[in-house]
């Protein structure tokens, strides 16, 4: 059983530094591979073929990777890597493409070993380990609603990347009747920034990047998904009660279902964006 204090928890979600976000993901992200049963951590893109964890988090790679053309990239920084498995999965696609892991969490770093065409750097989004215009892709998959300052890690992608390179994040985001009120419990489980669109679009825009394509795909992340853990609680509950105190699974129960309403209700959304 997997010791938690709550308080800790509680001030991780409110400070929400660097350092406050390593122990969130190291003591809670083991849910996420308890429903799911793999080392993928996005919310994943689903849809009628894709209706379960583990297929909606691949297709979600495989939509982000088609939108940041790395067919087409040799070089591609993936900031914010997790456990490495979106870049596995588009090493295993693209042939031609070597990655660059970026992850301030060495255990998360650690996790997958030494791997082909993949190098890992333990390093903060803000000051990324790469000479001027030295590679032609900077991906940030469900990542950089955690980094601080935002716009400093748009900083060092627009520094490291070529003239025509792109740089792709795929990010939750909020709309502008976001509120306190209005998400309860969600306030309090959402462990990242809450930026609306329009913060991130002048954000970019401010550091010198035109967005050349955005896609709004909220409704494929957060409903189906919510549905997902609702319709399969009592499976889920109980791999979950085997590492976890029982009020973690409720926590969880109970935002899922306020996010499918702040969703539903357009609060929040999710953006996949790209710019050059």
């Amino acid at each position: 059983m997997i010791s938690i204090n709550p308080l800790d928890v509680l001030l991780w979600t409110f400070r929400r530094n660097e350092k406050d976000v390593v122990k969130l993901y190291n003591t809670l992200s083991p849910v996420m591979g308890l429903a799911t049963d793999n080392s993928m951590l996005n919310f994943g893109y689903w849809s009628a073929s894709c209706t379960d964890p583990d297929s909606a988090q691949k297709n979600l790679c495989h939509i982000f990777g088609n939108i940041a053309e790395l067919s087409t990239a040799h070089h591609a920084v993936d900031v914010g890597s997790g456990l490495t498995a979106p870049s596995k999965l588009w090493r295993d696609t693209f042939q031609n493409l070597n990655l660059y892991c970026i992850n301030i969490n060495l255990q998360q770093l650690l996790y997958s070993g030494s791997q082909r065409r993949i190098e890992f750097f333990n390093s903060t989004s803000t000051k990324l380990p790469f000479l001027d215009n030295s590679v032609d892709r900077v991906l940030a998959l469900e990542s950089a609603q955690h980094f601080k300052p935002l716009d400093g890690f748009i900083s060092e992608a627009k520094r490291i990347l070529v003239k025509n390179g792109l740089f792709v994040m795929a990010i939750p985001i909020t709309n502008n009747e976001y509120s306190l009120k209005k998400t309860g419990l969600l306030n309090f489980t959402w462990s990242s920034e809450h930026y609306s669109l329009e913060h991130v679009a002048s954000l970019l825009e401010t550091h010198g990047f035109e967005i050349c394509d955005q896609k709004l795909i909220g409704s494929n992340v957060y409903d189906p998904l919510c549905d997902y853990y609702i319709q399969n609680r009592i499976s889920l509950k109980q791999k979950i009660l085997k590492k976890y105190p029982k009020y973690v699974e409720n926590i969880l129960y109970y935002s899922l279902k306020k996010m499918k309403k702040a969703s539903e209700e357009k609060i929040i959304d999710y953006v996949i964006i790209k710019c050059k």
